[in-house]
């Protein structure tokens, strides 16, 4: 059985809400805030990659690093395009799973506080 929370609000009226709302409401902060985090470590990881590849074709004295330095270049494009995509898909997905869950709790609502089926 699921408890009811009550949140008071300092501007007089007070809301009920069930603690399942909360901790659904909750997990999917915790899931967006954990994409951001990853799309920020793609991008730190991304500009190591960058700076260590402009720091190997500038040295002078050793023409065979050039090529790593090149390489370094490449792996830190390859990043970027990557944890863009990935944050980018993620966020897809997770607007596709909430939008069919908010209209068949409309449904309901709207159901149980009219007693008709909504058109």
């Amino acid at each position: 059985m699921m408890r009811r929370v009550n949140l008071r609000n300092p501007f007089g009226s007070q809301r009920i809400i069930d603690e399942s709302l909360i901790r659904e409401h909750l997990a999917l902060e915790r899931t967006r805030l954990a994409n951001e985090r990853t799309l920020l470590s793609y991008t730190q990881a991304s500009l190591y990659f960058l700076l260590g590849g402009l720091a190997l074709l500038q040295l002078k004295e050793y023409a065979d690093l050039r090529y790593i330095g090149y390489l370094a270049l490449i792996f830190s494009g390859l990043f970027l395009t990557i944890g863009i995509w990935r944050y980018l898909s993620l966020n897809r997905k997770m607007k596709k799973l909430l939008r069919p869950e908010n209209n068949e709790e409309n449904n309901k609502e709207n159901k149980e506080t009219t007693g008709k089926k909504p058109a």
